[in-house]
């Protein structure tokens, strides 16, 4: 399976870290490597001093496909999630600067926490959802899909003119402002809408 993640889809988190608004999609892989084990901790790895969290809501793929017409992407999924981007900043600054690949600081092992998925039907519309992380009790990010820049069936639209969508595939559709450095001991817990869907110890 493949992650596939939106990089700059939410205006205020484009200012917050300075970036350039893009007039397409930022899209950038993780391996399935990155993905952190269901109910397994999330160690700091040792070549950051600075690693952010980004909560993101979730796309499950449940068919083959390419060249998806945007009003046809409904099709493709069934069920909505949350997930964490964890972003080492620091090595992630140095590469932009330099005009190299995110990789390193955005695919690391165990860098994509999934957490539960619900089915779309619960939502009453997927424009507007809310979602939220919160850290040890308090509200650090806090979005709803209103304030895409690109909704779900556009992501899903863009992405398959790239790549192939196959079954087991997940998108994360980009982080809302908030994004925080973690540090050993945090406890991090994700909600959409007012449903606890991830909850996470930071180590």
């Amino acid at each position: 399976m493949k992650i596939i993640c939106i990089g700059r889809n939410y205006a205020n988190h484009i200012a917050e870290l300075q970036n350039e608004r893009p007039d397409e999609p930022v899209i950038f892989m993780k391996p399935d490597t990155a993905m952190l084990k269901k109910d397994e901790e999330f160690y700091l790895p040792d070549f950051s001093e600075d690693i952010h969290h980004e909560v993101e809501v979730l796309v499950k793929i449940t068919k083959v496909g390419k060249h998806i017409d945007p009003k046809f992407a409904h099709k493709y999924y069934d069920e909505i999630g949350l997930g964490i981007d964890f972003t080492a900043r620091d090595m992630q600054n140095k590469l932009k600067e330099k005009g190299l690949p995110w990789e390193k600081a955005k695919s690391f092992d165990g860098s994509a926490i999934i957490g539960d998925f619900m089915p779309k039907k619960s939502f009453s519309s997927l424009e507007n959802i809310n979602f939220e992380l919160h850290n040890n009790g308090t509200v650090v990010q806090k979005g709803n899909t209103q304030n895409m820049l690109w909704k779900i069936d556009e992501i899903i639209g863009y992405v398959s003119q790239f790549f192939t969508l196959k079954t087991g595939d997940i998108i994360f559709t980009g982080t809302p402002e908030g994004v925080a450095r973690v540090k050993a001991g945090d406890v991090l817990e994700g909600f959409l809408e007012d449903k606890k869907v991830l909850r996470l110890h930071v180590k």
